[in-house]
């Protein structure tokens, strides 16, 4: 379990729906911060970056804020969700008219449209995570289990994949690369499957995030 001093924060993005990230967070015990100060983040514990929208309006806000100087240089675990995955990639094509947008470039993947062969998009409700890595984050996580997505872009599958969904194609339903740490899905509307996400993230020994090999 966490320590009463480590410290927890939301990046305040400016895209996207905070209260119901810090409620999710607040209802496994935890207290936590929603804020966009550079130092009250960089000194945070754990980093909780979430984000709706789409990618070229999410990085607009997020240099206005000069958070895109800020957040690539974190050392502490950082977790991502839905379109705060996404930001964590080097670049996407979503809200640019197909060219492509800079993003934090923490994760060394991309960002394009899901390939949903036919399948009606966006993506949206529940679906299952499947060949799921050994990645601290997802310790008693079953195969097969159920989670919320939201989306129609999406991170190909990749050396980073350290779990996979199927919607027409495969895609990343999360990514990681050293600290960072990106779901696809909303961890804070998946149920148990996403509580205990989130609280393994929240507890988790850094040294083990730090020795988990790609």
């Amino acid at each position: 379990m966490a320590s009463k001093q480590e410290t927890f924060v939301i990046v305040d993005t400016g895209c996207a729906n905070l209260s119901s990230v810090k409620f999710a967070i607040e209802r496994l015990g935890f207290e936590i911060t929603i804020s966009d100060d550079f130092n009250i983040i960089a000194a945070a514990d754990r980093v909780i970056l979430p984000g709706v929208g789409n990618a070229k309006h999410a990085m607009a806000n997020i240099k206005a804020k000069g958070l895109d100087k800020l957040l690539p240089t974190l050392t502490q675990p950082v977790l991502g969700f839905c379109l705060g995955m996404q930001l964590m990639t080097d670049s996407s094509v979503e809200g640019s008219d197909n060219h492509t947008v800079d993003c934090l470039g923490v994760i060394p993947t991309q960002v394009l449209p899901l390939a949903s062969n036919g399948e009606r998009l966006p993506h949206m409700g529940w679906n299952t995570l499947v060949n799921l890595s050994n990645h601290p984050i997802f310790a008693d996580i079953a195969e097969d289990e159920y989670v919320y997505f939201v989306h129609s872009f999406a991170a190909p599958v990749s050396q980073y994949t350290i779990a996979q969904c199927q919607y027409g194609s495969y895609f990343s339903a999360a990514i990681a690369y050293k600290n960072f740490v990106g779901c696809q899905f909303h961890p804070e509307r998946s149920g148990k499957a996403g509580s205990k996400i989130i609280k393994n993230f929240l507890t988790m020994e850094k040294s083990t995030l730090e020795s988990f090999s790609l």
